[in-house]
């Protein structure tokens, strides 16, 4: 009995007392049971005889009963559990008689199922707590991401840590049948962090950790031999979105580095670069999404669309899974976004304007600092913005077989981000040009072929060099 019972719990265990008696032996819980197996007649008599025992035995406060009827005897016991908690029946039907060993076995029993049971409800309980928690926390990093820091603060305040103010983001990246058992240790290895399993990418842990404390990477890199991560540069609370951009890039950097880690290498922001004027511009293109209202209650208004927009550009279709919402409905959502701003977003050119767009408009705004910028190439034209363009471009541009790079870069950017007419561009296979995109990969320290990519920025400042006369 006891060995059946520490190789399966209570399962095993019933299986052990049905085979060792020849009776049918359950676990009732709350309600009425389901109806046995049993021919039509015997069926009828089991199910009465138990539904009486159970009305019986709850009415009555008893701890056991027997019920014998025409030809079946059903035996129940209460199992022990913790206070204020129902604990289950444990319910045996036989066929008359009943052999004589059929009720002392079903009492010694009782008292290691009640062991069984209270161990597996205090699993189940603590699985149930766990996953709430996670909730918690997955909620709380929506709303950082979408820039909404009060709220996330008084979300926060119910759990621990405290949200520092200061952060540095991690995405550790593990194979995916171990994330489980691995996010719990990167929590030991951090205590003051925050973990998040990643709600998009089934290998990402999501780390936020005080600015203050040591670096992380190289712990967590050392948690498996199988794990790399990706660390931002320090940067306010508000900025968790950008942590998170810039991590996931320090992540595809490191998978070319034997230490599994590495920190984002800074570079300016182009909405940053030009200032005001870009912040101005922005929240012309934007208007309609921002005055937009919604017809009905259950459609989403400007609000939602704007989320639903940067969720996009950061995730691509995975949007789905970060946002809870159906691809029809993503898909509806972006042709209206689109016929909103008058924008073709299957185009990476109109894909990349509203990031940029979308990046300048949270910014803070002084109109006095700003200047007149029409159109995407008003700004890119401008001293601020080529010179950012070319800074991001240097890295490729710089380094041996540059030529190669480059032209694979810009057949890339050239068919909208999609590796299929890109290889027939270049007259190569699709692996061929995906290691090609990888080494890109590895030369900027930025991701290209997994969301968020880094192809909005290339493409603008690929656009900005043109109107600049570079080529």
């Amino acid at each position: 009995m006891q060995r059946a019972a520490r190789k399966g719990g209570t399962r095993s265990l019933l299986r052990w007392l049905a085979d060792r008696t020849g009776a049918r032996v359950r676990l009732v819980t709350g309600g009425a049971p389901a109806p046995t197996a049993d021919p039509a007649g015997a069926a009828d008599e089991a199910d009465r005889l138990l539904r009486c025992g159970l009305g019986e035995l709850a009415s009555r406060n008893l701890r056991s009963m027997a019920i014998d009827g025409d030809g079946h005897t059903v035996l129940l016991v209460l199992l022990d559990g913790p206070r204020g908690i129902r604990p289950p029946v444990l319910a045996a039907v036989a066929p008359r008689p009943v052999p004589d060993r059929l009720p002392a076995l079903l009492a010694d029993a009782a008292s290691v199922m009640s062991l069984c049971w209270q161990a597996e409800h205090a699993e189940r309980m603590r699985r149930r707590l766990a996953c709430t928690e996670a909730f918690n926390r997955e909620a709380v990093l929506h709303l950082l991401m979408n820039g909404h820091i009060t709220v996330a603060r008084q979300v926060a305040g119910a759990l621990s840590p405290q949200l520092p103010a200061t952060i540095r983001f991690y995405v550790v990246e593990c194979p995916p049948g171990v994330r489980d058992d691995l996010a719990p240790r990167c929590a030991e290895a951090a205590e003051s962090a925050w973990v998040v399993r990643c709600p998009v990418y089934s290998d990402h842990i999501l780390v936020i950790a005080p600015a203050a404390v040591p670096a992380l990477e190289e712990t967590f890199a050392a948690l498996r031999d199988d794990c790399r991560v990706g660390a931002s540069e320090d940067l306010p609370l508000s900025d968790t979105a950008t942590g998170y951009a810039q991590a996931f890039h320090a992540l595809a950097a490191s998978r070319d580095q034997p230490a599994r880690h590495a920190r984002f290498a800074g570079r300016p922001d182009l909405a940053l670069a030009i200032g005001a004027t870009a912040t101005a511009w922005a929240r012309e293109v934007l208007a309609p999404l921002h005055a937009y209202s919604a017809k009905r209650a259950q459609d989403p208004d400007g609000g939602a669309l704007v989320a639903t927009a940067a969720s996009w550009l950061a995730f691509s279709s995975q949007a789905i899974a970060h946002l809870k919402i159906h691809r029809n409905t993503l898909s509806a959502r972006l042709k209206h976004i689109g016929e909103l701003l008058d924008l073709d977003l299957d185009r990476l050119a109109d894909q990349s304007l509203l990031a940029l767009a979308l990046r300048a408009d949270a910014l803070p705004f002084d109109h006095r600092d700003a200047g007149a910028a029409h159109s995407l190439d008003d700004l890119l034209a401008r001293p601020a913005a080529v010179a950012w363009a070319h800074q991001q471009l240097h890295p490729i541009r710089t380094r041996p077989a540059a030529d190669e790079l480059d032209r694979t870069l810009a057949a890339y950017l050239c068919n909208d981000g999609r590796l299929g007419p890109t290889a027939t561009t270049l007259s190569l296979s699709s692996t061929a040009t995906r290691k090609r995109l990888a080494r890109i990969e590895t030369v900027l320290g930025r991701s290209l072929l997994r969301s968020p990519s880094a192809r909005y920025d290339l493409w603008l400042a690929r656009r900005a060099v043109t109107l600049a006369g570079g080529g």
